[in-house]
């Protein structure tokens, strides 16, 4: 059976297993703010589903270039004062917290790359599984904002500390490879054959008895995730602040021209 949700999203169940398929058909999938709600609705709209028991969610072409930031609702809503702009960034935050908040196990399966909050989605999955050739990188930094969207603690715990300062602060490509020795990736699959790897861990995690699957994934997020409202409850304003500062404005002309940014801490 498949469910559209909006313009952008599809969920195609077979048995126990779903698949969340994010595509705007450009093959880059990038997160603009109607994406971003039909995401986080797809990943609601399981919450009375007790017929699914693993969900894969992964992007037609690559997984997704990141934010969009050519969204004209974005740049709209960010025009129309400080307390519509608090509210606009909320969406990738509870985008990525109701994925988090799925009962099911949860599987991410990325081709190509994942870019800035591609990754904080995929951070917020149970599982990631990664082509052989894809990358990922979080740009934000060096963009001269912070890493929102409740992201911080979950690359540290799947990370530890210092890897997840060396992903977020440097805003490097990684590997597959490099994602999958830090802990970021969970398998690395030929190219191509992202989403049917995640299938098949899908299709294992369904085979297993659901209510223990559930409560042992409650328990395990409850010991790792104790803290993160407490450490991520201002990262959303921490980024308006960063944004209005002259270094962001650096950043993104540095970037549009083409060469190094001169930072000032302004």
């Amino acid at each position: 059976m498949t469910t559209k949700i909006g313009s952008f999203v599809t969920i195609a169940r077979e048995g126990a297993v779903a698949t969340v398929i994010l595509d705007r058909g450009d093959g880059r999938n990038a997160l603009s703010r109607g994406l971003m709600l039909e995401l986080t609705d797809a990943a609601r709209s399981f919450a009375d589903d007790l017929q699914t028991q693993a969900i894969v969610l992964t992007g037609r072409g690559a997984f997704s270039a990141g934010a969009d930031l050519k969204d004209p609702e974005m740049s709209r809503r960010a025009a129309n004062g400080l307390l519509e702009r608090r509210h606009m960034v909320k969406v990738g935050p509870d985008l990525c917290d109701a994925w988090e908040k799925v009962e099911q196990v949860t599987i991410c399966a990325i081709e190509k790359y994942a870019i800035g909050g591609a990754v904080a989605l995929a951070a917020a999955c149970d599982f990631r599984i990664v082509g052989a050739s894809a990358t990922l990188r979080l740009p934000e930094i060096p963009l001269g904002m912070n890493m929102s969207w409740h992201a911080v603690p979950r690359l540290v715990s799947l990370m530890g500390p210092a890897r997840a300062k060396r992903f977020l602060l440097f805003g490097e490509n990684w590997s597959a490879e490099e994602a999958f020795s830090a802990g970021l990736a969970d398998e690395i699959a030929p190219d191509g054959e992202a989403l049917a790897a995640a299938r098949r861990w899908a299709e294992k995690i369904a085979r297993l008895p659901p209510n223990a699957v559930r409560m042992t994934k409650q328990a395990v997020n409850a010991t790792t995730n104790a803290l993160h409202h407490a450490t991520t409850f201002m990262d959303s304003d921490q980024y308006v602040a960063a944004t209005t500062g002259e270094d962001f404005r650096e950043a993104i002309k540095a970037f549009l021209d083409k060469r190094e940014p001169k930072f000032t801490g302004r």
